[in-house]
C-alpha cells in the first residue's frame, strides 16, 4: 500500500461515533477480579518491580487480554479496562496490580533515561518537571519546557504520541476540575488531510526535523529526521509531538521548516481537534492507547487537596507482542522495526537502575 492510498479498518473513526460506541470499553471478568485479589496477597512482601506473570497468577479463561490486544492493534486502537475497585488496595498494592497487568498485556519499557518503568502523572509543578526532564529558552527568552516536563504540570497537553507501542494509564485519583482526556484517530487525520490537501499530506510523509529534548542525557543537542506519517503493509504509524519539532527549530543544526510544512502541521492539529472526542477518567479506569494510530491530549486541570481530588495516574509504556511492522526509516526512533519486536522506550545508560 502506498502512502497515497486511503487507510481502512477499525482504526479509522470519528469522535462523534466513538462517543456513542462502547466497543473500546472492556469489563474485567468477575473471576479475574477475584484472582487479582488473591494474587495481591501472595506478593505482599515483594517490591512492585519484582511482580510478573509468574508470581502474580491470573487464569485468563475468557481470553480477556487477547481481546484487549486485538482491539488495540487491529481494532479502534484504544481500550478502557473497567471494573477494578481501587478502594480495596493501598497505593503500593495498586502498583503491584498494574505492573502485573502490564506484563500480561505486553512488556513494560523504560520511560526516561533514569530508568523509570512506571511514572506517576500528577502536578509536580513546573520547576520539578523542568529539573527532571529539562527546559531551555526560546528566541524570546521565555522558558521552553520539554514534553516530559509538561506532563508533570496541571497544564493542557497538546495532541501527541508517546514513544512506545501502547501507553497505559491507571487512574488512581481524578482532579476536582478538568483533566479530561482528548483522543483522536491519527488514521482519520491522515485520510482527511489526504482528501482535503494532498500537497500537505505529502509533506507529512516526508522527513521532519525532531529533537530528543528531555529524552536522553544531552539529547537537547541531538536532531533527527522522521516523517509524521509512515505506512507499512497497509498499517499506519504516526509519531507526533509538536514540542520536539519546535525544539528542533530552535537549534542551528536543524533544517528550518518551510511555510508549507508549518501549514501541514497546523492542519494536522486542527483536524485532530475536529475529529476527537473527550473522556474523563474515573478512579480504577485503565486507558490503553496504541500510539501508532491514536493521538492523545489533555485539558488543564485543578486539584483540590482538601477534598482528596488531586489527579494522579500511574503510567506504563508497553511493547506489544502483536505489534505491527514499522517503516524501515523509523528505526532511528523505534529501534527494531519488525512486527512483534521490542519497539520504543528510552535507551538506558550503563549505570541505570530500573525504578
Amino acid at each position: 500500500m502506498s502512502q497515497s492510498s486511503e487507510l481502512q479498518g477499525g482504526c479509522v473513526w470519528k469522535g462523534a461515533e466513538m462517543r456513542q460506541n462502547d466497543r473500546w470499553i472492556k469489563e474485567f471478568p468477575a473471576a479475574m477480579l477475584d484472582q487479582i485479589d488473591a494474587a495481591v496477597g501472595k506478593v505482599k512482601d515483594l517490591d512492585w518491580r519484582q511482580v510478573n506473570r509468574h508470581n502474580f497468577m491470573l487464569t485468563d479463561d475468557e481470553g480477556f487480554f487477547a481481546t484487549v490486544r486485538e482491539e488495540l492493534e487491529n481494532g479502534c486502537g484504544m481500550v478502557k479496562m473497567r471494573g477494578l475497585d481501587i478502594g480495596r488496595y493501598s497505593e503500593e498494592q495498586l502498583r503491584r496490580v498494574w505492573y502485573a497487568l502490564g506484563w500480561y498485556l505486553g512488556t513494560p519499557m523504560y520511560q526516561n533515561y533514569f530508568g523509570e518503568v512506571m511514572r506517576d502523572i500528577r502536578d509536580e509543578g513546573m520547576g520539578v518537571g523542568a529539573k527532571l526532564y529539562g527546559a531551555t529558552l526560546d528566541s524570546s527568552g521565555k522558558q521552553f519546557l520539554s514534553s516530559g516536563a509538561r506532563t508533570l504540570s496541571s497544564g493542557q497537553l497538546r495532541f501527541h504520541t508517546d514513544r512506545c507501542d501502547v501507553v497505559g494509564l491507571l487512574c488512581v485519583r481524578q482532579a476536582s476540575e478538568g483533566g479530561v482526556s482528548k483522543l483522536a484517530s491519527s488514521a482519520t487525520v491522515y485520510n482527511e488531510i489526504r482528501k482535503r490537501r494532498p500537497d500537505l499530506h505529502a509533506l507529512l510523509c516526508k522527513s521532519i526535523p525532531r529533537s530528543r529534548f528531555g529524552e536522553e542525557p544531552g539529547g537537547e543537542h541531538v536532531v533527527y529526521d522522521l516523517p509524521i506519517f509512515g505506512v507499512r503493509n497497509g498499517k499506519l504509524t504516526s509519531h507526533f509531538s509538536l514540542t520536539y519539532i519546535e525544539n528542533a527549530q530552535m537549534m542551528p543544526i536543524a533544517r528550518k521548516l518551510t511555510d508549507a510544512e508549518h501549514a501541514a502541521i497546523q492542519m494536522l492539529m486542527d483536524v485532530a481537534e475536529e475529529e476527537c472526542f473527550e473522556m474523563r477518567f474515573a478512579p480504577g479506569d485503565i486507558q490503553l492507547l496504541n500510539n501508532h494510530v491514536i493521538y492523545h491530549g489533555r485539558t488543564a486541570f485543578k486539584d483540590d487537596e482538601s477534598r482528596g481530588h488531586s489527579r494522579m495516574l500511574m503510567r506504563l509504556w508497553l511493547s506489544m507482542p502483536n505489534s505491527r511492522a514499522l517503516p524501515e526509516d523509523h528505526a532511528i526512533l523505534w529501534g527494531d522495526v519488525g512486527a512483534g519486536k521490542p519497539h520504543g522506550g528510552i535507551a538506558q545508560p550503563a549505570t541505570a537502575v530500573a525504578t
